[in-house]
């Protein structure tokens, strides 16, 4: 049936709209505080669960980023999207990038992409393949809500064997907790 897809991208579209419409304003410019992360850590510094509260997916706010909105016919410039230490959640910040590739994928629907899962060096090799795995798989959820078959995506982790960037300071972590969309 070709109803069904249009049902779902109409309860895609208004869940988004209340969601806006009830965002808070407060907290910080970037939406987090390092200081007040929730989850635990083992006492290795491993990343934990944290699927934490709310939203699957954040919240989109008023003034969406540019970044990401592309003719559906191009494949979309930004292909990594990054999260927060402990988290396998989408950021807000985020949603519009994964919304461009869901319009390229659902245009052109030959095509195939690999969502690439990425943690930082903390905790171990195990826990890191599976928490890239959980942020990979969170991004094909989104992308499948958003109307995009299943077998266009799969899912790769490879969790800290391949960093963005070396070293031991929070700006390498931050760069290395991502998903990659490789096409």
């Amino acid at each position: 049936m070709q109803i069904k897809p249009i049902v779902r991208a109409l309860t895609v579209a208004f869940s988004i709209a209340v969601i806006a419409g009830c965002s808070s304003t407060g907290g910080t410019q970037g939406g987090e505080s390092r200081g007040s992360q929730t989850g635990s850590t083992t006492g290795s510094g491993a990343e934990s669960r944290g699927a934490g509260s709310g939203g699957q997916y954040g919240s989109t706010s008023g003034s969406e980023s540019r970044t990401g909105q592309q003719a559906d016919s191009r494949i979309p410039n930004v292909r990594t999207i990054y999260f927060d230490f402990n988290r396998d959640t989408i950021k807000g910040e985020y949603e519009s990038v994964v919304m461009a590739h869901a319009r390229y994928l659902r245009a052109n629907p030959n095509a195939d992409v690999v969502l690439q899962g990425h943690t930082d060096e903390r905790g171990t090799r195990e826990y890191n393949l599976a928490l890239g795995e959980r942020r990979a798989n969170a991004v094909k959820r989104f992308l499948n809500i958003q109307g995009v078959s299943n077998s266009q995506m799969s899912v790769v982790s490879y969790g800290e064997e391949r960093p963005e960037a070396r070293g031991q300071s929070e700006d390498a972590y931050a760069k290395n907790r991502r998903v990659v969309f490789s096409y």
